[in-house]
């Protein structure tokens, strides 16, 4: 039996690891752009330059995995097209290709592996009291700020945004905004319209907002992810309305059984764009693989959450209690001890995996 991978992110590399452990007859092969496994939580930290986020393929999967490193232009009727020409024949497919993100022209777009590099780059060149903005929704800019304000406080922060953790209960926006001024970061509560690359003061970039004047910036990041890539509509998948590949309770495309979507491109009602997220559904799609060659009966894909995690710096954090269904409670939790259990999520994170050994909450329904 052939499967084939496409994408090494969390949920692609959990679904590979987890085929070699269950479907012991699969031949295994894994299509990634890169050779190395990102972690997307810890970006905020390689554009920092206080961490890295990438680990090579090969510790990542399990012996016998094969991997190829390029892109995939077309899907359809068991065979892959890569983007040199040659073409995989699969019995299964996974399609695990994440999201990307669409900046405005004049930024760098650090919620991808090269944005961040390139922003790792030019932030370490970048002279002490120089004007760093941090453009984006949810909880990656506001990390990526954090980072950037630790990492380089002889810098000035800029946050701008429509909404300052919006996600988060009253008293925990409070506490991110407390955080936020500690460490000298101003927030900026708007849209940015339009960015001029060099057309500011001193050459810089002039960021041009919905509601305010213009200001200049020495060092412009877009940390919103806000699209997923259009090979499930390239490949002529049902999608939905953001481009995200349309699948049934087991996680297969309605268009094709034999492809499981999973991640980021999958359009699971109540999901969101996470590692929490991802995993799961990797796994879960394996699972129901498993059940389908042993003749057994198929479970439909359930997952509740439990909390939202956000680091505010190298010393401190935030954990926000939800409910099942990902809405929020007025309970949360702050500190260093927030940090270090931060700090442990991610481990586990990226041992869950590389081992394939994950366990997740069930929706209450």
């Amino acid at each position: 039996m052939r499967v084939v991978v496409v994408g090494a992110g969390y949920a692609g590399t959990i679904a590979a690891n987890r085929l070699a452990k269950k479907v012991k007859a699969a031949e295994i092969t894994v299509i990634n752009p890169r050779p190395d496994f990102v972690e997307r939580v810890r970006l905020h930290e390689q554009i920092a330059g206080t961490g890295a986020a990438a680990t090579p393929l090969t510790s990542m999967l399990s012996d016998g995995v094969a991997t190829r490193v390029g892109t995939v232009d077309k899907i359809g009727d068991g065979q892959v097209a890569l983007g040199d020409g040659a073409t995989l024949d699969f019995d299964y497919l996974f399609l695990a290709v994440g999201s990307t993100v669409a900046p405005l022209t004049g930024s760098v777009p650090v919620g991808i592996w090269e944005g961040a590099e390139e922003a790792r780059a030019a932030l370490a060149a970048l002279p002490g009291g120089r004007v760093v903005t941090v453009i984006g929704v949810f909880f990656f800019k506001q990390k990526t700020a954090y980072e950037i304000a630790c990492g380089r406080p002889d810098l000035r922060v800029r946050l701008v945004g429509q909404t300052i953790a919006a996600s988060l209960s009253p008293g925990a926006q409070k506490r991110v905004r407390t955080s936020l001024d500690r460490l000298n970061v101003e927030v900026v509560v708007d849209s940015v319209t339009q960015i001029d690359h060099g057309a500011g003061e001193g050459g810089g970039d002039l960021v041009r907002l919905h509601s305010r004047p213009p200001f200049t910036s020495d060092l412009t990041l877009w940390a919103v992810i806000a699209s997923v890539p259009d090979l499930a509509a390239r490949s002529g998948l049902e999608v939905d309305a953001d481009g995200r590949a349309v699948v049934d309770e087991h996680l297969r495309s309605v268009t094709d059984p034999r492809i499981f979507v999973v991640g980021d491109c999958a359009a699971v009602p109540g999901s969101r764009a996470a590692c929490a997220t991802a995993m799961p559904q990797g796994a879960h799609a394996v699972d129901t693989l498993a059940r389908m060659i042993q003749g057994r009966k198929l479970k439909p894909y359930s997952m509740g959450y439990t909390g939202q995690a956000l680091s505010l710096g190298r010393r401190d954090g935030l954990l926000q209690v939800n409910r099942r269904n990902g809405t929020v409670r007025r309970l949360y939790f702050a500190g260093r001890t927030a940090a270090v259990t931060k700090e442990r999520i991610c481990r586990y994170a990226k041992f869950g995996t590389r081992t394939a050994s994950y366990a997740w909450l069930r929706s209450s329904k």
